[in-house]
């Protein structure tokens, strides 16, 4: 198809997950328990990809170089790398498909999405609007399996001569095995790994705008997010101060239930295995001298549910701040200097977001281009959004995803030399 063609299917992928977005929302909340309300943002975020890229489609420019010989014209293009494979997680089922298999589809690429074995139904479901849309048979291809098949199809998809491709979201230990299967192939591929954010809050912050803001960064999702606050860094002066704060707003704004009951703002976790490592997290600290502030335990509710929790005298000797806990899990570490706040930050092998907040201009400066990170929220804690670059540095993976930039990572650059002119 022109790209003006695969511009228009996509715009009308995109209306179609619009007009649906409370069926889609409801299959997300079924599948992996997030509150309908954070799913209901979910499916416009993820459908807000498949606006974006149906406009970067008709944007994929090529170039004209001067040669240096005036006999030769010098022409770069942009082509699709072929059949993409797409392999996503569980907490955002719909968006981890659509920031990738739009910028794919725009780039006139073929898709196979291995979606997590946790929660096909939402992968299967935009595959019936992705019909409805005109999307022809055969682009947009959906491939569930079970958790014992896991490791088998993703080696398949790795290695397959037919894939040109490989897009990941999820663990950093997987996504090294994905990387060393690609190899064999020299596929191309983009990964979106495992993340450890720092969320630092100087003397100089607004404590209130800092306590709103780890709410949102730590508990959307129960605290299972990629990109969400694995460690609180609070400067000395206002420490009490931020931790008596966020203790209250946590008791008075975060409600644990069914993420089909309107108060809830609090799901479950996505299995048990989750939850035990929250608790191995909480009483490995306990064991070396942290405080319960708040919660600490499994909710009366279930045994995937878990209490919002809020750990002070925290140290960096603790497994939950040398882990992704990927839980309801907010460790508070007391720090002097801010030259003491970036060397723990940047202790991390991984670096995909951080945080902090401070009102001091020359420190803005200095703090977010010293964070070994892809991502920095200033005075912010949610920094997701279609038009910016997602993605991390060291072990936290390889490429962006989103903005104008995503869809280079499903683009070839072919160099044509035009000679005797």
């Amino acid at each position: 198809l022109s790209s003006q063609e695969r511009s228009v299917r996509l715009r009308r992928w995109y209306e179609l997950m619009v007009e649906n977005k409370d069926d889609l929302a409801r299959i997300i909340t079924a599948e992996n328990g997030k509150p309908l309300k954070e799913a209901q943002g979910e499916i416009l975020y993820s459908a807000s990809f498949l606006e974006w890229f149906a406009e970067e489609a008709r944007r994929v420019y090529g170039d004209v170089i001067p040669a240096s010989a005036k006999d030769r014209r010098i022409l770069v293009l942009k082509q699709p790398v072929g059949v993409a494979a797409i392999i996503t997680p569980w907490n955002f089922p719909s968006a981890m498909i659509t920031r990738k298999v739009g910028a794919a589809l725009a780039a006139g690429c073929t898709v196979v999405v291995k979606p997590a074995e946790d929660t096909p139904l939402s992968a299967l479901a935009l595959g019936e609007l992705a019909n409805q849309a005109g999307i022809p048979a055969g682009v947009y291809n959906v491939v569930p399996c079970s958790r014992q098949q896991t490791a088998a199809v993703g080696e398949v998809l790795c290695t397959d001569p037919l894939v040109a491709k490989i897009s990941f979201t999820g663990s950093t230990a997987t996504g090294k095995i994905l990387l060393k299967h690609a190899a064999g192939t020299v596929k191309r591929v983009s990964m979106e790994l495992g993340g450890h954010a720092p969320f630092i809050v100087f003397d100089s912050a607004d404590v209130d705008r800092a306590v709103a803001g780890a709410l949102a960064s730590k508990y959307r999702n129960s605290g299972q997010t990629c990109v969400c606050t694995n460690r609180f860094l609070v400067q000395k002066g206002i420490h009490d101060k931020f931790v008596e704060k966020f203790a209250k707003a946590i008791e008075r704004e975060l409600h644990v239930g069914s993420g089909f009951d309107a108060k809830t703002t609090q799901g479950p976790l996505i299995n048990e295995k989750a939850v035990e490592k929250v608790e191995r997290h909480i009483n490995d600290a306990v064991s070396q001298g942290a405080s319960i502030v708040t919660g600490g335990k499994r909710h009366s509710l279930g045994k995937n549910f878990f209490e919002p929790t809020l750990l002070s005298n925290v140290t960096t000797k603790m497994l939950c701040t040398q882990e992704e806990t990927f839980g309801p899990l907010a460790p508070v570490i007391k720090f002097e200097t801010e030259a003491e706040a970036i060397a723990i930050a940047n202790a991390a092998n991984v670096g995909l977001a951080g945080y902090f907040y401070s009102q001091d201009p020359a420190q803005i400066w200095r703090v977010a281009e010293q964070l070994e990170v892809g991502m920095v929220g200033v005075n912010e804690g949610i920094v997701s959004s279609v038009e910016s670059p997602f993605g991390g540095v060291k072990q936290s993976g390889l490429g962006r995803e989103g903005s104008k930039y995503g869809i280079d990572e499903y683009l070839e650059i072919k160099y044509v030399c035009f000679g005797g002119l």
